[in-house]
């Protein structure tokens, strides 16, 4: 991914106070060394190497709930804000508040070029081209564009469509309604005992020579698991068929470098990446785009239009009709310049570091099972489990009177869990905030339920 820290047409916009939010490094520590894998880099440090100090920035986290004090573990629901980005919007809407591509009076020019300048940074922040960086209002919009626009124009009878059994309902709804309103075959790579795919599945699946497209996600939001995108994407264009990443739990954990990845599609969000909610992102190649009908249409899109019919505007308006979430993507913006100002191989080592003292420290809680790779390094930073004798909404429950916040239920993964043999599972996911400390508190508010249960 890029790291470029030249000016770019509206990264000064945003608000003066932006710089007031800068997060801050441990500058004791040097950059740590990283090998890159299949799966991400992986730390030369030890557990004890965290360099993170940027808890500061984040006001939420000074709350207390009955006393106890705030210990967010759901970041894999979504992420919380720093000032920096809270600021950023404020400061929009308090100087430059306009409708954007309508007026133009200097506030809507200024508005305008804080809306441009944010997608410019988006789609540099992950190595993409703004033109064919498209905002929606999340990724599961993303996924539905595509299915939509492109799905319903190329895939028919006799095509098949492929995902994986891991997948959140928002990458495999979209494609059961595609499959069915077009009399196509959805068909389902297996995830083993390790909560991984084989690719040897997926080549049998692309010889079959129906496959039009097969979408897939980066980083499983139940299990952990880092799948080999760049490789898969490489064999599956190597086909012939289309690819589409769901990267809403890679983006804000670990460097990713789109075009390097080599999707065709490539989705996430901007509320699980430190930035607000109501928008997210599609990347796609342009010459796939351009043969595109519109998903929505209205105010904006368009080029002209009479009594008899209409023409589409240019990338990226063409896919974003009516007024767009402007402040959101100003805040978007805002959170990508933190997040690349801390250095995303840094954040990877931080979180990676804290799944493993994560991954040790539920080891020590009886009758606790971690689904997906036990290896920290093959997993985002989360981790999903069951306690025997417990159920996930309790363990939920009895942490939360703690201070402690974990997710609880089937995580919009349904098919999955009845994959895994479970109705649900409790899940902790951690962000560049986190320390160990709240692992510490997670553990043992674990303990303290089990003694609430008697087990």
């Amino acid at each position: 991914m890029s790291t470029s820290t030249s000016q770019q047409p509206g990264d000064a916009v945003a608000g003066e106070k932006l710089r007031a939010g800068a997060p801050r490094v441990d500058s004791g520590a040097s950059a740590p060394a990283t090998q890159t894998s299949n799966f991400g880099p992986t730390s030369n440090f030890g557990p004890t190497s965290l360099s993170l100090d940027v808890r500061g920035d984040f006001p939420i986290l000074t709350r207390e709930f009955e006393g106890k004090p705030l210990v967010y573990l759901d970041s894999g629901a979504t992420s919380q804000k720093p000032r920096s980005v809270i600021e950023a919007m404020d400061a929009y809407y308090e100087q430059r508040n306009a409708n954007v591509h309508r007026g133009v009076y200097p506030l809507a020019q200024e508005a305008d070029a804080a809306y441009d300048g944010a997608r410019a940074k988006v789609a540099r922040f992950v190595g993409w081209e703004p033109k064919t960086t498209i905002f929606t209002k999340n990724v599961t919009e993303a996924i539905n564009l595509v299915a939509y626009a492109w799905g319903r124009a190329n895939v028919g009878p006799g095509d098949a469509v492929v995902t994986t059994q891991m997948e959140h309902h928002a990458n495999i709804v979209p494609w059961q309604q595609l499959c069915k309103a077009k009399g196509a075959q959805l068909r389902y790579l297996e995830v083993d005992e390790r909560g991984e795919i084989c690719l040897a599945q997926l080549d049998r699946e692309l010889a079959a020579g129906d496959v039009k497209l097969v979408a897939f996600t980066q980083v499983s939001n139940v299990l952990g698991t880092i799948l080999p995108v760049a490789e898969m994407v490489a064999r599956i264009r190597a086909a012939g068929a289309l690819s589409l990443i769901d990267g809403a739990q890679a983006v804000p954990h670990m460097p990713v470098d789109a075009s390097a990845i080599g999707a065709d599609f490539y989705a996430w969000t901007g509320h699980k990446a430190l930035g607000p909610t109501g928008i997210g992102v599609l990347h796609g190649r342009a010459e796939i785009l351009k043969e595109m009908e519109p998903f929505l249409t209205g105010g904006d899109m368009i080029a002209s239009v009479s009594f008899k019919g209409a023409t589409w505007n240019e990338l990226p308006y063409k896919f974003e009709a009516g007024t767009p979430p402007i402040a959101e993507a100003v805040g978007l913006g805002a959170a990508v310049d933190y997040l690349q100002e801390l250095g995303m191989e840094r954040v990877r080592d931080h979180e990676r570091e804290l799944t493993a003292y994560m991954m040790d420290r539920l080891a020590e809680v009886p009758g606790l099972r971690v689904v997906g790779p036990p290896e920290a390094e093959r997993r985002g930073g989360l981790a999903s489990f069951t306690i025997e004798g417990m159920h996930a909404h309790d363990i939920a429950e009895l942490a939360s009177r703690e201070g402690v916040c974990v997710r609880a239920g089937h995580h919009c993964a349904q098919p999955l869990m009845r994959c895994l043999g479970v109705s649900a599972t409790a899940r902790a996911s951690v962000g560049v905030y986190n320390e160990r400390q709240d692992i510490d508190a997670l553990v043992e508010s674990l303990l303290a339920g089990r003694r609430v249960f008697e087990l």
